[in-house]
């Protein structure tokens, strides 16, 4: 495949984007119309929306076009299983400068398509425009299957706090890369490509979850949505979160010690839930706090005390690529 994406053109562009993509059973109608037609047999539609912006979220001598494709889905279909429900559709909103290889956003869209295919889902749409950079928007949606959304608000004092998924190995990462180097590469590719524990959420869901979300901006950040919609105080115990002896190594080499990873560092998008404390959790999900009342105002300890490092902020002044 040669040229930019200036000499294909837009319609060129999109011809070429959506000749790569599958579908599933849920999608009656898919790209090519004024609007897609998805099956939505529950009544209700999970949707969640997100903005990649290359230089703020991704940099492309880190990452391939396929790795930010698998990422920009990954991110947004957590969100969906985080509510309980299962992802069933992806739409897409691109920006890319005229001079952009037409390569890149086709192994981009490869990669969008293969994390749906993980997640059970499928692009049914979007729309491409020229822009000075690129930036990926996504709106994925889901299916709540008869089932009620697990929100952020039912929390409530004697719940456990359980998580499945990898944590820190995302920050980690991008710790490594910030310094240059390229392994250990397990950790790289989780910054690169994270892997949600998608079918975790619904399972959650069945499970009796009393509140969840995915771990995007921090587990402790993401748990004090849950602490302030819940009004409670959670209080997690550093002793019973795996920290990775490579992870450990990793820390020590660079002088963070690796429990900042865990607790502040986001985008691996693991899931964390809030249980009543008599149901029985599978062996993937792992206890690791508890949910109480609150002793003053709503919000996440750490073995008792409050943890001060904060989670990712796309408004901070001290937050770089990735």
């Amino acid at each position: 495949m040669k040229g930019t994406v200036g000499e294909l053109g837009e319609f060129g562009l999109i011809r070429e984007l959506t000749s790569r993509l599958t579908t599933t059973s849920a999608v009656r109608l898919g790209p090519g119309d004024d609007a897609a037609v998805v099956a939505a047999p529950d009544r209700r539609v999970v949707a969640s929306t997100d903005v990649l912006l290359e230089g703020r979220h991704f940099r492309r001598d880190w990452s391939t076009a396929y790795d930010v494709g698998r990422k920009a889905a990954a991110q947004n279909l957590a969100d969906i299983a985080a509510m309980g429900a299962v992802p069933t559709a992806l739409l897409l909103g691109l920006v890319v400068p005229a001079d952009l290889p037409v390569t890149w956003p086709a192994e981009m869209m490869d990669g969008i398509r293969d994390e749906c295919q993980v997640a059970g889902a499928a692009v049914v749409g979007g729309d491409v425009v020229r822009g000075d950079a690129i930036t990926i928007a996504i709106t994925a949606l889901g299916d709540l299957r008869n089932h009620e959304p697990v929100t952020r608000s039912g929390a409530r004092p004697g719940d456990v706090v359980a998580v499945t998924g990898w944590l820190g190995w995302s920050a980690a990462g991008h710790a490594v890369l910030s310094r240059g180097f390229r392994s250990p590469r397990a950790f790289v590719e989780a910054h690169r490509r994270p892997e949600p524990p998608y079918h975790a959420g619904p399972a959650a869901a069945g499970l009796g979850a009393t509140a969840m979300t995915d771990v995007s901006d921090g587990l402790v950040a993401d748990l004090g949505h849950i602490a302030d919609a819940s009004q409670v105080r959670i209080d997690l115990r550093s002793g019973d979160i795996d920290i990775p002896s490579q992870m450990s190594d990793i820390g020590q080499a660079v002088g963070v010690d690796p429990i900042q990873w865990v607790l502040s560092g986001g985008e691996d998008h693991a899931i964390v839930a809030t249980f009543p404390s008599d149901v029985k959790l599978p062996a993937r999900w792992k206890v690791i706090g508890e949910v109480l009342n609150p002793s003053a105002l709503p919000q996440v300890t750490v073995d008792g005390a409050p943890w001060v490092h904060a989670g990712w902020d796309h408004f901070g002044d001290d937050q770089g690529a990735e």
